[in-house]
């Protein structure tokens, strides 16, 4: 154990910090303060002492010289039982705590019309020297940098008559040179980004280089959500990582209500759910996933309904998936999941205490809530895909589509343009040579994971008549452009009446001609949607 008697306290985030300060002045710490911090602490009716007034030196340069004194690098840093005697000799006094949080330079350049000058005044040099000091001689003192961190340290001066363990020291000196890491991060990816904008040439860059230059390095951190059993195999090891400030929305925000613990293929296919049913927000949506692919994507009257059609896309493909709805998840629609397949996930925005209730007749269902997507906004900015030795990095496709232009001399009906959208934004999350049939905002068959176009579009129809549902009428989705007609041909075979796809192929013209001659309306979107 080791006494508290003197702490440093300076805080950019004072929340919580009356009542630290409180406990330490409880057990008879001094406290040195700076600025704002001890001007609240004296508020609060506090005793402290200004670092100024404690190393005889006064604050400086608009505060950019406050705390660098040795009287306090010393205090910090002094090895207790071998630099005393030094220690006394400078007139140094030990500093057992040190209670740092950092100038908020994210919050700040998270503005892009921050100036550089305001950002450069937001990189804290004292504070991350204070925390440095303190966890580097965590032998001695304890640091802290969340004000979340507080209650267990108060905790342990209480339990142990005003001395903090070497467990939560050392726990606490972790998390320091954690905390430290990513601002530092921050700061190298901010200016890395505008050297980058400085050097960019308005001919020579794309617009969308323009909101995402890719600084010469990057650097991020994530923290550790749960361990997992095992990952994509069982002979694969596994954790989920999250990253620093989650919004609602997201996997990663979820919260499980019931069930086994998620596993790592539960976790990679309940986002591919969750992300293809946030393309539809104006009415009740279901998604089915299996294999990271949806199986099934319908709108309804309600979440039942929707769930019903949905469903009646591929039955056998649904059986042991995960399911995705964009509205409040209510009990008819859990017992009739429940009561009519295996679901490894289910998860919604939100979840009816009637839908809780009903979902423990299967003890094992994982049932999650993500909260609202719709406030929140878009979670994500950059994709990331790891390749042996390296690390791709793409800005995330937000974008559903540049144009909806119409190539074919016949126009979609306004019936055939609502499936074309429909299955255009479910085609955007199906992977490899996407192919989507829809009819009445409803896929009808999906054909994925293909290295042909044509053997997509032929494994949708079969989708569909192995569930017993008519092609004939419905409208094709395609992710990319088709290479020749025969895709085209395919489609009119079985019945296709309306197709959307980016177009651009050199053979556009021979595609397009092939759809006048089966009198298929055609849109051109001016967007690819790979999804690898």
């Amino acid at each position: 154990m080791q006494p508290i008697r003197r702490a440093l306290i300076s805080v950019s985030d004072k929340s919580g910090l009356p009542e630290l300060a409180a406990a330490l002045a409880h057990h008879g710490v001094e406290i040195l303060s700076t600025g704002g911090t001890a001007a609240l602490l004296r508020k609060a009716g506090l005793k402290v002492t200004e670092v100024a007034e404690h190393t005889g030196f006064p604050e400086m340069m608009d505060g950019r010289v406050k705390t660098l004194h040795p009287k306090i690098h010393g205090g910090i840093l002094g090895r207790r039982g071998q630099d005393e005697a030094v220690m006394q000799a400078h007139g140094i006094d030990p500093i057992d705590l040190v209670v740092v949080n950092l100038y908020p330079f994210e919050q700040t350049t998270a503005d892009p019309n921050c100036p550089l000058e305001e950002a450069i005044e937001q990189i804290d040099i004292g504070g991350p020297t204070l925390i440095r000091a303190a966890a580097k001689n965590h032998a001695a003192v304890a640091v802290l940098v969340e004000p979340g961190d507080y209650p267990r340290l108060t905790a342990e001066l209480e339990a142990h008559q005003g001395s903090i363990s070497a467990a939560l020291r050392f726990d606490l000196a972790t998390r320091a040179f954690e905390h430290t890491a990513r601002y530092d991060a921050a700061i190298a990816n901010e200016l890395g980004r505008r050297l980058e904008l400085a050097s960019a040439s308005p001919d020579d860059k794309p617009d969308d280089k323009q909101e995402h230059p890719f600084a010469r390095t990057l650097s991020f951190q994530v923290r550790r959500q749960q361990a997992l059993r095992y990952g994509e195999n069982p002979h694969q090891q596994a954790a989920f990582y999250v990253e620093p400030r989650i919004q609602d929305g997201s996997i990663a925000s979820a919260r499980q209500h019931q069930g086994k613990e998620l596993s790592y293929n539960n976790i990679a296919d309940t986002d591919a759910a969750l992300e293809c049913v946030k393309q539809f927000n104006d009415v009740p949506t279901c998604v089915i996933v299996k294999h990271a692919n949806p199986c099934g994507v319908a709108e309804g009257e309600s979440l039942l309904k929707a769930y019903d059609r949905a469903f009646s896309t591929d039955p056998e493909s649904a059986f042991g998936g995960i399911i995705a709805f964009n509205q409040e998840l209510d009990a008819a629609t859990v017992s009739a999941v429940v009561e009519r397949q295996f679901v490894e996930v289910m998860i919604a925005p939100k979840i009816s205490p009637e839908a809780l209730e009903a979902a423990k007749t299967k003890k094992n269902l994982r049932l999650l809530s993500c909260g609202d997507w719709t406030v929140a906004g878009p979670t994500t900015t950059l994709d990331f895909k790891r390749v042996t030795g390296g690390l791709l990095v793409q800005s995330t496709d937000r974008l559903i589509a540049a144009e909806l232009r119409q190539v074919s001399a016949r126009a979609p009906t306004q019936a055939e343009m609502a499936d074309l959208l429909f299955s255009w934004r479910v085609a955007k999350f199906v992977k490899s040579n996407a192919i989507v049939y829809a009819r009445a905002r409803m896929t009808i068959g999906v054909g994925a994971g293909q290295m042909s176009r044509v053997n997509s579009a032929r494994i949708a129809a079969i989708k569909a008549e192995q569930a017993g549902l008519a092609v004939k009428g419905a409208v094709m989705a395609s992710d990319a452009f088709f290479p020749f007609r025969d895709g085209l041909d395919q489609a009119a075979e079985v019945g296709i009446t309306a197709v959307i796809q980016p177009g651009g192929s050199m053979r556009d013209q021979e595609v397009i001609a092939a759809a006048d001659e089966h009198g298929i309306a055609m849109i051109f979107t001016g967007t690819r949607h790979f999804r690898h």
